[in-house]
């Protein structure tokens, strides 16, 4: 009898089908059934939800989502060993979970939502989890089909996303991530819960989409990002150049020194910017 369920310990799943963990994948299953029964309960109450899962391998994470009471889950698993697995978790939650073959990075759920929102809660595959999260960010129009996501990455990933001015981590994701959701990591998880084991701790990481973010478009806001943090150590009247445009301009727009370098300004600032670089552009 495992911690949440009455179905067989993941080990047996995992030995049963074969399921070595592939490095291309970006596999590492969390095999600890209260860390599931965590990340699950972080999503808040599922009983009226719908979740996407991505990448549910053995089914740790579903059956945690199962068993919380979500009303259905749609799981996108690329790798066809863990469909087969799956199948025990089908048959003891009939007419729940929905497993979709496919690659979640061309996966559009909005077919199967019938205008309703959904959460989003994975133990996302380290090699296309940043990737999938900007996707996720950059999502037209705004807000989005989903209400909540709660995702695992690696620990150094978590902060980035959740970094604010100042603070070391703090970049392009940051100001993606934090313009468009309230980012916030709720725990840690260490190499130990997972098999194979990582070298790095992983963190869990909520983001609520803002229903109202500062109005700008998207794209200008990336473009001046970029620029700002590719060449981070030069101050915003250097780096800002590379939008072809005049920088004391955008920073005036922003009321901010042009002698600043990219990690003190706030979300606000770029924003700032952003709607500035818009204006310009559109009188060209």
């Amino acid at each position: 009898m495992s911690a949440i369920d009455d179905l067989p310990p993941l080990r047996d799943i995992i030995r049963e089908h074969s399921l070595s963990a592939r490095k291309s994948l970006g596999q590492n299953f969390l095999l600890d059934l209260n860390l599931t029964a965590r990340i699950a309960r972080a999503a808040g109450p599922l009983e009226d939800s719908t979740v996407i899962e991505v990448g549910p391998g053995p089914g740790g994470l579903t059956r945690a989502l199962l068993a919380m009471g979500a009303k259905r889950v749609i799981a996108i698993e690329r790798d066809e060993r863990s469909i087969d697995a799956l199948d025990y978790i089908v048959k003891r939650y009939p007419g729940r979970i929905e497993i979709v073959h496919g690659d979640a990075q061309h996966f559009d759920p909005r077919p199967l939502l019938d205008g309703g929102k959904a959460k989003i809660v994975a133990n996302l595959p380290y090699n296309i989890a940043t990737q999938l999260l900007v996707d996720w960010l950059s999502i037209e129009p705004w807000p989005p089909w989903y209400d909540t996501m709660v995702l695992m990455f690696q620990r150094e990933v978590a902060e980035r996303i959740v970094a604010h001015e100042d603070e070391e981590a703090y970049g392009r994701l940051a100001v993606l991530a934090n313009w468009r959701a309230e980012t916030k990591i709720l725990f840690d998880i260490s190499p130990a819960a997972f098999v194979p084991q990582p070298k790095v701790t992983s963190s869990v990481v909520r983001l609520i989409p803002r229903a109202a973010p500062e109005p700008c478009d998207r794209r200008m806001l990336e473009q001046v990002a970029a620029a700002a943090f590719g060449q981070r150590r030069k101050m915003l009247r250097q780096s800002l150049k590379a939008l072809s445009v005049d920088p004391a301009r955008l920073a005036a727009a922003a009321q901010i020194d042009a002698t600043r370098r990219a990690e003190t300004i706030s979300v606000a600032g770029f924003v700032a910017m952003a709607r500035e670089l818009a204006d310009i552009r559109s009188t060209k």
